[in-house]
């Protein structure tokens, strides 16, 4: 197709389709950078894949760098030695940095994606805030990358649904389906030099980091769309949704569907657990609904009754001390 050399930067799930579909339609890839699966356990990389096998089968050779980052001497020295036109990227969760970039006769692609065009939602894990937040589309940009966040020259774009059946594990698929498609699109053009940008245009706003600590459920504070909204966000390959029981044990919640809205447990707390069923799927009490679980983590066998806590409780829980100035209250109200 090209003389120009092309590389691949790509340690997440979501390259694998990716990679796998240029390949399969005629692209070119001279390198693949990727981690190793101890570098991806030091940097803590959600949804983690090793390329090796995919970089075996199609004769790809692969350099593991020193850093994430690729800020160290020796990271700096394989690119400006290689000397790669076009750099694409499948996956990788750092900025590339300038003196990298520049050795690039071409650029490099970058993928961000947000409900709304680019410039709104630059920043950190905008497929999971797009869950959390409730949105209803994701919009996908190809851009040619600067040293800056998300603010490069769009060079493509798609928009797919989020339903109320996504999870974060199938808005992977779906970005890795129209990712492929857009790549395969541009990446002629830009060989060739004929690709058209087109600049960001308005007030860019940014999403935050999130950490595995950001998961607890907040059963008091958030409705039950909310709450299925966060769990469906968090859910493999991430870190997960969890919450606590009384005794301070930490519960992952992995899967769980918004169960109904008519039903009604008035004397029940929101977070407390109204009913299990045989194959353990239970029913949580939440604002505006019912929440059923069908995929937990637990140490602790989960009953009727059991309570769930937006943080560790101390031995005697916070609703256990209200419920029993409650009881004081009506044997003084008896006397």
């Amino acid at each position: 197709m090209s003389d120009k050399k092309i590389c691949m930067l790509a340690c997440h799930e979501v390259g694998y389709g990716i990679l796998k579909g240029l390949i399969e339609n005629g692209i070119k890839i001279h390198c693949l950078v990727t981690l190793s699966p101890e570098q991806a356990i030091k940097y803590k990389v959600s949804g983690y894949f090793d390329f090796s096998q995919l970089a075996d089968m199609y004769n790809i050779p692969i350099y593991y760098p020193e850093t994430y980052s690729l800020s160290s001497k020796k990271d700096k020295d394989f690119f400006a030695t290689n000397r790669f036109d076009l750099m694409i990227l499948g996956g990788w969760q750092r900025l590339i940095p300038e003196d990298i970039l520049n050795t690039l006769s071409i650029g490099a692609i970058g993928g961000h994606g947000s409900s709304n065009f680019l410039p709104k939602g630059r920043g950190r894990s905008p497929l999971n805030w797009c869950l959390i937040e409730g949105r209803k589309r994701f919009i996908m940009h190809l851009t040619l990358l600067t040293p800056g966040i998300d603010d490069g020259d769009i060079i493509d774009y798609e928009q797919f649904d989020i339903n109320e059946f996504d999870t974060i594990k199938t808005l992977y698929y779906k970005l890795s389906i129209v990712t492929k498609r857009m790549l395969l699109r541009s990446i002629p053009k830009l060989l060739k030099g004929e690709a058209k940008l087109i600049k960001q245009v308005g007030e860019p706003t940014y999403y935050p980091k999130r950490t595995p600590d950001d998961g607890l459920i907040k059963w008091q504070e958030w409705d039950v769309d909310k709450i299925y909204n966060f769990i469906r966000a968090l859910t493999k390959p991430y870190p997960g949704a969890f919450t606590f029981l009384e005794n301070g044990e930490k519960v992952y919640i992995w899967e769980a569907k918004i169960f109904d809205r008519i039903i009604k447990y008035p004397e029940s707390r929101y977070g407390q657990v109204v009913e299990v069923f045989y194959n353990g799927d239970f029913v949580i009490n939440c604002l505006d609904g019912l929440l059923l679980v069908t995929q937990y983590d637990s140490n602790e066998k989960i009953t009727e009754g059991v309570c769930f806590y937006d943080e560790p409780p101390n031995i005697v829980s916070e609703y256990e001390k209200m419920r029993g100035e409650k009881n004081l209250n009506k044997s003084n109200e008896a006397k």
